[in-house]
């Protein structure tokens, strides 16, 4: 939490993880939820010290976290969990799991955007799993916003941003939006459909509801390219 002391056992509706990838930038980091447990997995330790953030458990192989700043985080409090190189989880999905450990009920994930493809494919199918379906899940990756939908979300943004409402996990059935130039009304995407890429943010905040199914509504921080509002076609 941005705690006190060492003690983590006290539990926070709010868990902050912090994960590896490129450098985080606090320009595109929005404020973080203030009382909230932090977890650094691995080398996500090093945006703790970016971003000014005290952290309270780093989990993961330690691998790619540098030896000092992992000294550094246990004298001031920090509990670390070591788990083997040769595992069964990544270090974000044992991260996710301490927040769980920690009561949340929401996870603000921050990192960065880069880093092995197969990896940042691999996370952002994990913070849609049924593990984690207690809790709201959204992820800030570089200048990417990606929030898991379960039941219905709010997203916020700028007046035609790009976003993208990507199935997983199975088919979304029954998905309204409000606040999208291209609206979808009681609709079904299955997995690997193309059918909810590149929508726009028609004003400042959209809603999407959805009867079962799991979304990822992905922002990637860029502007999409309206057509005129007299009419046209989903490019």
């Amino acid at each position: 939490m941005v705690a006190d002391g060492p003690d983590v056992r006290a539990t926070s509706e709010d868990v902050v993880v912090l994960t590896g990838g490129d450098p985080v930038d606090p320009a595109l980091t929005p404020p973080l939820p203030a009382g909230a447990h932090v977890v650094a997995a691995d080398s996500g330790l090093a945006a703790a010290d970016v971003l000014g953030l005290t952290v309270d458990v780093v989990v993961g192989d330690m691998d790619s976290v540098a030896p000092a700043r992992l000294a550094a985080a246990e004298a001031a409090g920090a509990r670390i969990e070591r788990h083997p190189t040769a595992k069964d989880a990544t270090d974000l999905a044992l991260a996710m799991d301490v927040a769980l450990g920690l009561g949340a009920r929401r996870v603000t994930v921050v990192g960065g955007d880069g880093g092995r493809l197969d990896h940042l494919l691999a996370n952002a199918l994990l913070l849609a799993a049924d593990d984690y379906a207690s809790v709201t899940v959204v992820a800030h990756l570089g200048a990417a916003t990606v929030t898991v939908v379960r039941d219905e979300a709010t997203l916020v943004g700028h007046r035609g941003e790009l976003v993208s409402l990507l199935a997983v996990h199975g088919p979304a059935h029954g998905i309204t939006t409000d606040g999208l130039r291209y609206p979808l009304r009681d609709e079904l995407l299955a997995p690997g459909s193309s059918r909810g890429v590149s929508n726009e943010l028609a004003r400042p905040t959209a809603r999407v509801r959805l009867r079962t199914g799991v979304l990822l509504a992905v922002q990637p921080g860029a502007l999409g390219t309206p057509l005129d509002d007299t009419g046209g076609n989903h490019p």
